[in-house]
């Protein structure tokens, strides 16, 4: 008898264990191939979460619903007759950390669950820190309801204190962002009015490239030692040259919407000299001069033979 009753036992035993993996088995009939568009995203980004639901047989699932859950946001999409769906949640402001997203999806019965990971960037201020504290349901509730609620209830009253504590926090906390972010503000139309000014002088004054030309110039170049009049010149030249191209590299960028920034930018690298173009300098400088010291020699040798002739022909008509 006591056999019969053991053999029952097991048979029910395995009938019951049967009966609770074929339910398992029915809650997880469908697939969702789930995706972040952003593995990584800054704070106060939009997220958003991009999937497919498909059964076994990896057939798509027309119409399912999809929950999508992270922390205490949740929102809601349906798949199209390919079995995509996309879900956002607009301005995903979370302290810098990872954060897991739930997803459910169901359709007659049936009932899929995935879930995956997001990787949220930036500064962890002290007021996101209080928004995400009071972000949750249970803050939710307890700002929602007023303190008489909890007259009965001691702990009730501590957390209804806390939480309104640290919305008073976030409140200071926002008015003091408010009023750098005023002083910011006024500092950089400061600075705009001053760089202004500063492009209205230079455009008046108008400076040019330098002392180049013009009679300042001519006069300095006049009062040079012969000797090195030519190295000097030379000089200048290759100075004016450069702070031309400088000068009208940065004018195009202007031209062409950059910033002032950039064209600056441009402009230094481009007065920059490299040890080569230097070389390069002083080679064809000494070409030059070499050139100019053969053409003098030149120059005198065919002096000398004019002397001399003229010498020559004086003594024959002596």
């Amino acid at each position: 008898m006591y056999k019969k009753i053991g053999i029952v036992g097991i048979f029910s035993f395995l009938m019951l264990f049967s009966t609770i993996q074929t339910s398992e088995a029915e809650l997880l009939e469908l697939v969702i191939d789930l995706n972040v568009e952003k593995g990584e995203i800054i704070s106060g980004e939009t997220l958003a979460i991009t999937g497919k639901v498909v059964d076994h047989a990896y057939k798509p699932i027309r119409g399912a619903e999809v929950l999508i859950r992270t922390g205490s946001e949740t929102t809601k999409a349906f798949t199209d007759p390919w079995g995509v769906f996309r879900a956002e949640f607009e301005n995903f402001e979370r302290v810098p950390g990872t954060y897991t997203i739930n997803v459910i999806a169901t359709w007659y019965g049936m009932t899929g669950l995935e879930t995956t990971q997001v990787k949220v960037k930036g500064d962890a201020s002290n007021a996101s820190l209080l928004q995400q504290k009071l972000a949750t349901e249970e803050a939710r509730k307890y700002l929602s309801s007023e303190e008489s609620d909890f007259e009965k209830d001691p702990i009730g009253q501590t957390l209804f204190k806390y939480y309104h504590g640290l919305l008073e926090e976030l409140i200071l906390e926002n008015k003091h962002d408010e009023e750098i972010a005023k002083e910011e503000a006024i500092l950089e139309k400061e600075r705009i009015i001053a760089e202004g000014f500063r492009e209205h002088a230079i455009q008046e004054y108008s400076p040019g490239y330098g002392v180049f030309e013009g009679l300042d110039y001519e006069i300095y170049v006049s009062n040079l030692d012969p000797k090195i009049k030519e190295t000097v010149v030379n000089q200048l030249n290759f100075t004016k040259n450069i702070f031309e191209k400088a000068q009208t590299i940065k004018a195009e960028i202007l031209a062409s919407g950059g910033t002032y920034d950039e064209a600056q930018q441009a402009y230094l690298e481009a007065l920059t000299l490299t040890k080569e173009s230097l070389e390069k300098f002083h080679e064809e400088l000494e070409k030059s001069e070499e050139s100019s010291e053969e053409s003098e020699e030149s120059s005198e040798e065919s002096e000398e033979s004019s002397e001399e002739s003229e010498e020559s022909s004086e003594e024959k008509n002596n």
